[in-house]
C-alpha cells in the first residue's frame, strides 16, 4: 500500500471538499490514487456532503423518544438548512431514529460513532453524510439529553412537542409507588406539565427553592440600580425591591405559573389536586426545554448581492 502523505490528503480535500478523515480513508482504499479516491468518495456520497458541511443549519426538528414503561426519555435537536427539508419524510425518520438510538449514548460524539440502527453497516455519522448527499443540505446532530428515573425510584418521564417540532420539552415526575405512576391522573399531569413548560418560555426552575442564590442576588442588584428608586429612603427601597424580586423569581418557576388549562389555579395547586387523586406524595423532579435553532447565528443573505456575485464569477 502506498504511503498516504498529508499533502496528498490536502490535495484530495481541495478537489472534493470532503473531510480530512474521509479523504485519508479514500486514499487508503485506492492505494493513493487521487482520481480513484475522488470517485470512491462520490460513490459514498461524501464529496457533496463535505462541500455542504460549512453551511449554517438553523432549521430542522426537535423531537423526543420515550421508552416503553416511561422510565427513560430523550429530547433531541437535529438541524438542517431549510424548513422544506425539515418536512421531508426521510429527514423526519432520521430524527426519530436518532432520538431512539440516543438512549444508548452519553454524548453527541458517542452517538455519531455508533452503528446506525437502521443500517448497522455504517455509523450514524456516515449515514448522516449519506442523507446530506441525498437531500442536498447540511444536517447537524446538534444536541440531546436523556432523563432516566434513578434505580429504586418511581415516577414517569414524558414529553411534549409544540409547533411542528420547533419547541420540545422533557419532564420527569416522581411518585412513591408504581401504582400511583400508572394512574391516568398522574400520567395526565406529566403531559400537562410538559405543555406548561412549552407555553412558558421564561420558566427555568421547578420551584423557588431551586433558584441559585446568585440568580436572586443578580435580580436584586438590577432592581437596586433602577432610576425610579434613586431618591427613595433605604428602608422603602428595600421593601420595593424585595416585592419586585419575589415577583420576578416566581416568573422563573413552573409551580408558580397559572395553569394553562385553568388560569384560576397555579401549577402547584394542580399538583396538590393530583396528589389527592392518586393518594400519595408526587413531585415534578426536573424538566428541559429545547427551542429549535436557539443560539445559532443565522446567516442573513442579500439576494441581489448573491446574484451579482454569481454573475461576476462567470
Amino acid at each position: 500500500m502506498a504511503e498516504i502523505s498529508a499533502k496528498l490528503v490536502q490535495e484530495l480535500r481541495q478537489k472534493t471538499g470532503a473531510g480530512m478523515m474521509d479523504c485519508k480513508k479514500a486514499l487508503k482504499e485506492t492505494d493513493g490514487n487521487i482520481e480513484e479516491a475522488a470517485d470512491w468518495l462520490r460513490k459514498k456520497g461524501i464529496t457533496s456532503a463535505g462541500k455542504k458541511s460549512d453551511r449554517i443549519a438553523a432549521e430542522g426538528l426537535v423531537d423526543t423518544y420515550i421508552q416503553p414503561g416511561g422510565r427513560v426519555g430523550v429530547l433531541i435537536e437535529v438541524n438542517c438548512q431549510t424548513d422544506f427539508v425539515a418536512r421531508n419524510e426521510a429527514f423526519k425518520a432520521l430524527v426519530k431514529n436518532l432520538a431512539k438510538q440516543a438512549v444508548t449514548a452519553d454524548s453527541v460524539e458517542s452517538l455519531l460513532a455508533q452503528p446506525y440502527i437502521e443500517n448497522e453497516s455504517v455509523t450514524v455519522d456516515e449515514f448522516i453524510k449519506q442523507t446530506i448527499a441525498t437531500l442536498g443540505e447540511n444536517i447537524q446532530l446538534r444536541r440531546f439529553i436523556t432523563f432516566a428515573l434513578a434505580q429504586g425510584t418511581q415516577g414517569i418521564v414524558d414529553s411534549y412537542i409544540h409547533t411542528g417540532g420547533r419547541v420540545g420539552v422533557l419532564v420527569e415526575l416522581g411518585s412513591q409507588t408504581d401504582s400511583a405512576a400508572a394512574k391516568e391522573e398522574f400520567q395526565s399531569l406529566a403531559r400537562n406539565a410538559a405543555m406548561q413548560v412549552a407555553a412558558c418560555p421564561n420558566v427555568e426552575y421547578v420551584s423557588l427553592a431551586q433558584i441559585p442564590a446568585e440568580v436572586a442576588q443578580k435580580e436584586k442588584d438590577i432592581e437596586m440600580g433602577k432610576d425610579d428608586l434613586a431618591n427613595k429612603p433605604d428602608n422603602i427601597k428595600e421593601k420595593i425591591v424585595q416585592g419586585r424580586i419575589d415577583k420576578r423569581l416566581k416568573e422563573l418557576t413552573l409551580l408558580d405559573q397559572p395553569y394553562i388549562r385553568d388560569q384560576s389555579i397555579s401549577v402547584e395547586e394542580l399538583l396538590k389536586q393530583v396528589k389527592g387523586q392518586v393518594g400519595e406524595d408526587i413531585q415534578v423532579n426536573r424538566f428541559v426545554r429545547y427551542v429549535l435553532g436557539e443560539g445559532i447565528e443565522k446567516q442573513e443573505s442579500n439576494f441581489a448581492e448573491e446574484v451579482a456575485a454569481q454573475m461576476g464569477g462567470k
